[in-house]
């Protein structure tokens, strides 16, 4: 971690301590050390995922854990299946699989999805507003048809790395609701370069 040894996240109600492993002979093995994968499906995601995202790497991963996700004002999210969650993920993260975030934009779930990450149903526009809009005068990306966004969080999204499709799938399915690019994160390592830093992973409760 830069400049510091490790960091705690809360993760389920406990304290995890998020460190590098300190055995200098350790070596990755298992899935997340193979280097081929038939592609299509596993192929190599470009590192831009949409207009406006921004693509993280590990150190900004640290920063963010240490302010707005302890802080409240940002949610990490292994958008993997649960199958792939339970065998273990990054502190601090929920799971949330991109099969709930690709939805029609118009199905009732999203209600409960982005409530959870403080969206609010957007009230009606003054009569002013609503010609301004309608004329394309005035745009606000904060604002969509059905939800007000002001308030919503920075979400990372995550799954198992450069050649999985399921955290580009959910941030491409946020952005058809309209929610913000400049509220979403995209960290293309994912679960394949964590562990290969050797950083802690945790396995959640049943």
């Amino acid at each position: 971690l830069e400049g510091k040894p490790y960091l705690h996240v809360e993760h389920d109600g406990t304290s995890i301590r998020v460190q590098r492993i300190q055995d200098p002979d350790f070596e990755l093995k298992g899935y997340f050390a193979k280097t081929a994968r038939k592609c299509p499906p596993f192929c190599i995601h470009p590192i831009d995922v949409a207009p406006g995202v921004r693509t993280i790497g590990e150190v900004e991963m640290f920063e963010f854990m240490e302010t707005q996700l302890r802080d409240g004002s940002g949610i990490l999210i292994d958008s993997r299946t649960p199958a792939w969650y339970k065998k273990g993920t990054i502190p601090g993260a929920i799971s949330l699989p991109f099969t709930s975030l690709t939805v029609a934009a118009d199905d009732p779930a999203w209600a409960g999805i982005l409530e959870g990450f403080g969206v609010e149903p957007r009230l009606e526009p003054g009569a002013v507003d609503k010609v301004l809009e309608e004329w394309g005068l005035v745009e606000n990306e904060m604002v969509s048809e059905t939800w007000d966004f002001t308030a919503a969080k920075d979400l990372v999204l995550f799954c198992n790395g450069p050649a999985c499709d399921q955290s580009p799938r959910a941030i491409k399915g946020l952005l058809a609701v309209g929610y913000p690019a400049s509220k979403l994160f995209y960290y293309r390592g994912g679960m394949q370069l964590w562990e290969l830093w050797g950083l802690t992973t945790v396995e959640p409760e049943a």
